[in-house]
Parts: structure tokens; sequence; C-alpha cells
């Protein structure tokens, strides 16, 4: 038997954008749906996070999540499974309330898909697997037990283990300790966007990019054999953040411009700029690039405020948590720098989907 694996799905990221959720609907009807019909998987198990904001939801975001992902699967006769992540509960310290149980329990009390607020065993063609969610000072007694005592060989969950990396280059210090998972085969896990594993622990990542974090960072979902537990890995082609590199200094116009402009339609870019001789020249790439009709046109070019060390990161144009992070290393502090950096973090990710 086969399952496809998706996580930190996110309906609703970037204050509910419709071009960020365009982006996302791209992914799923050109490369999930139609993977699950050609291979003729029947059965979804969502590891977390299927909606971004924990307190409420957009009525149109709700429509669209429910006809092009929810009900489509119905469609299709797939069973799915959805385990509760962090950003589908209410409150913070429990799984009590939360958004998959308000919107898809029917009027007799049972959920269409299965869901799943609590840890609990359940048999996909013979195969255990303990379905484990999102850990909170509720049910941190009840979900360790499970995983001390249960039979099944597998476990799927919203997991947060220390050690892994959230980001690229990003480890969490915070979380769940390893010795928790050592006595299972396998334990897949959505939460952290990035992808990696430590051959028992596999973190499968985000199916698409959401923040410039994400930039040039693997994206996609997978596809588990409960026969021979492979995990195959199904790439998502499509991105939303690109960077395009300006240098026209004793360079002609061929030399300088992109080969193709389409990439960057209703995407998100970032230019730098090297080294800027020609204005006419840079005006005109410019001219080019917002007939894509980007999302957003961002432009870094003045690096004269920033010292040495700081200039070298803005000239690389790295992500802002790559920035910060750098920064902090660089600083003379008794505090504990992992501490900082993952306050730091936590105040970017909330920040960006910040609730208006």
């Amino acid at each position: 038997m086969k399952i496809a694996l998706i996580n930190d799905t996110h309906f609703g990221a970037r204050q509910d954008s419709s071009a960020f959720h365009d982006y996302f609907m791209k992914f799923y009807n050109n490369v999930f749906f139609p993977y699950l019909e050609e291979h003729q998987i029947k059965t979804v198990v969502h590891l977390g996070d299927v909606v971004e904001r924990r307190k409420f939801i957009n009525f149109n975001i709700l429509r669209k999540l429910r006809a092009g992902f929810v009900f489509r699967l119905g469609l299709m006769n797939v069973d799915t499974h959805i385990i509760i992540g962090n950003h589908d509960t209410y409150w913070k310290n429990t799984n009590s309330v939360n958004s998959m149980e308000e919107l898809f329990t029917t009027f007799d009390g049972s959920h269409e898909p299965w869901i799943y607020s609590q840890p609990k065993v359940v048999n996909f063609d013979g195969l255990d697997v303990l379905m484990m969610p999102w850990i909170n000072s509720d049910n941190q007694e009840a979900c360790v037990n499970m995983l001390r005592t249960t039979k099944a060989s597998v476990v799927m969950g919203h997991l947060e283990v220390k050690g892994f990396e959230m980001y690229r280059g990003h480890h969490s210090d915070v979380g769940q300790e390893m010795s928790h998972f050592q006595r299972f085969d396998m334990v897949m896990s959505g939460h952290f966007h990035h992808k990696s594993d430590n051959g028992t622990v596999y973190y499968l990542g985000a199916p698409y990019e959401i923040t410039w974090s994400d930039f040039q960072d693997s994206r996609g979902f997978h596809v588990f054999d409960t026969d021979s537990r492979e995990l195959t890995r199904v790439e998502n082609p499509y991105r939303m953040f690109h960077k395009v590199y300006y240098d026209d200094k004793g360079k002609s116009a061929n030399e300088v411009f992109p080969t193709s402009y389409t990439e960057f339609q209703d995407t998100c870019v970032k230019v730098v700029v090297l080294n800027k001789t020609q204005p006419k020249l840079f005006d005109e790439l410019l001219d080019k690039l917002y007939k894509q009709n980007p999302i957003d046109l961002s432009i870094v070019e003045d690096f004269t405020e920033y010292d040495s060390e700081v200039s070298d990161e803005v000239l690389q144009a790295e992500d802002t948590l790559t920035i910060l992070g750098k920064y902090v290393d660089n600083m003379e502090l008794e505090i504990k720098k992992p501490k900082l950096k993952g306050l730091l973090n936590t105040l970017y990710t909330e920040a960006i989907n910040a609730e208006s």
C-alpha cells in the first residue's frame, strides 16, 4: 500500500494572499493530484498545519481549501487523515479546540476526513502507525506514554524534536528529546519546513516556498510504501522566490539580462545590484521584470551604511534569518546564543505571518 504524505500546507499564508494561494494551487493542480491519479494512490496523510492562522480563517480561503483540497480528495475517493499541527490549534497548551474538527466534523459527531488531535494507532494494510499530533502541556504525558508503550514501529506526526533544522542552517534547541523516538523504525514529521533526517526521524519539509527563508530549498511531497518502508520524494518544480544578480560593468545588454523572464511571472523577485554603471540598462531590466507582474520586486544596492562584515552578508542577499543568525554569532554575549536565535526566529515568523 502506498500513502501520500503532505504537511505544512498553511492555507491562508501571507495574510490570505490570493497570489500565494494561486501559487499553492498550481502545485496541487499540476503536481500533487495528477500524481495521485496516475499512481492510483487512495490514501493521504496530512502531517499537520493545514491552515496558517490559529485564531480564525478567511472565508474565501476556507472555500478554496474545501473545494480545492478536501472536497477534491473526497471526489477522488481518497481516504484522508489529518494530524493536528500547532497552527491548527486555537490554544497553545491544548489541542481540544482546533480548526480541523470545527470545520470538518459532521452533525452526528463523526469526522471526514479522519482527524487526530490525540495520539492514536491506525492500521494501514497490516502496518500499525502511531499518529502523533502536536505535543503540548495538556497532552504531554499521554503522548510520551504512548511513545514508550506502543507496539507500532512507525510514527507519523507533527513534532518538534531538538537538534533538527527549522530552516536551512537554523537548528532547534527546544522540543522533544530524540530519545523518545529511537525505538521506532521510522518517524515521519511535519512542522520544520526544511527537509532533513538522521536515519530515524524524517522531517519531510513543506510542499512549497512561503518566505524568503525557503529560497532554493527543496520542496515537494512524499509517498510511503507500507511494505518496503521506502519513502519516495516527489519534487515541486514551481518557485515563488527569485534573485537576479545585476552586474553591467563592461558588459552588453545580452550579457546582463536574463535569457527568459517567464519564471518571474506572479512571483517575488529580488534584484541584487553588484555593479551599476549603465543606469538606462538597469531601468530597462526593471521594465522587463515589471511586465511579468511580480507580486513583489525589491532592489538591494546601497551598502554604504554597513560595515564590511555586514556588507558581505547583504551583498550575498541572504535571507533575513541567516543575516540575523550570523549577526548574533558575531556579538559578544554572556547569554546563550542559540536561545537568542530561537527568539529571533519566532519573532521573524510571527512578523511574516502577522494576523491583521
